[in-house]
């Protein structure tokens, strides 16, 4: 896991903390699209699958942005995990009441990008050891968290964060969580390629873009030929 630790420089970690300066996240669109319902009113219990990553680190119009243009990414998918409501709605996961996290679900080819190389995208493009918050975006639906679908997921997350406390450039320890994932809620139909729909929105051009920048400027190797060509999302 020693190759974590060179994708972290302290102009990477100034550029993570300047991207949590934001202004009102709760701006929507002019019009809200009806959200997706489970008519069973049942949890939407996820089957642990080889390509499956589901993580949270702040708001996930800002995780999506970032991992859509990731090469061997098929899917992300926006979502809540982790709390005690079932088939909560953004608004009451943005109130904080709720337990549930903001979160990605990115869907992935084993045989083109592995497990541990998207979790050293995700150290990058958040700040880990900030409890509950990411820049302006406070709250426990906001904290840093990997879900795992297994014992390797799980083994691999907790060897990372270990690496990371160890020999990481932070002053403050990492406190993102390694969680089971019992249950995932989609979120609603209008956060879906939020960024690539809204990025002159004032919360994508204050937060979402530096992040998606960095992304390009620290991973352009990572990159779907699409977008490195397009220059663009």
């Amino acid at each position: 896991m020693k190759t974590f630790l060179r994708l972290f420089s302290w102009t990477t970690l100034l550029c993570c903390a300047a991207c949590g300066e934001a202004d009102d996240k709760t701006a929507k669109p002019a019009s809200t699209p009806k959200p997706i319902v489970n008519p069973s009113n049942e949890p939407l219990t996820n089957v642990a699958k080889a390509g499956s990553i589901t993580l949270g680190g702040g708001c996930f119009w800002c995780l999506e942005a970032v991992f859509e243009l990731v090469e061997g990414v098929s899917r992300v998918k926006s979502g809540y995990v982790g709390g005690a409501a079932p088939n909560p709605t953004y608004e009451q996961v943005c109130s904080g009441t709720t337990g549930h996290v903001e979160i990605v679900q990115v869907e992935y080819d084993p045989g083109v990008i592995s497990f541990g190389d998207l979790l050293e995208i995700f150290f990058v493009v958040h700040d880990p050891t900030t409890l509950n918050r990411q820049g302006n975006d406070v709250g426990t639906q906001y904290r840093s968290a990997i879900f795992h679908e297994d014992e390797a997921q799980r083994d691999t997350a907790l060897e990372v964060i270990q690496e990371l406390d160890r020999d990481g450039p932070w002053d403050d320890p990492v406190v993102t969580t390694v969680e089971p994932l019992v249950s995932f809620y989609p979120a609603e139909e209008y956060h879906d390629e939020y960024f690539r729909r809204n990025e002159g929105q004032p919360y994508c051009q204050v937060v979402v873009t530096p992040k998606v920048g960095q992304f390009r400027q620290r991973f352009a190797y990572r990159m779907k030929s699409a977008s490195r060509e397009a220059g663009g999302v």
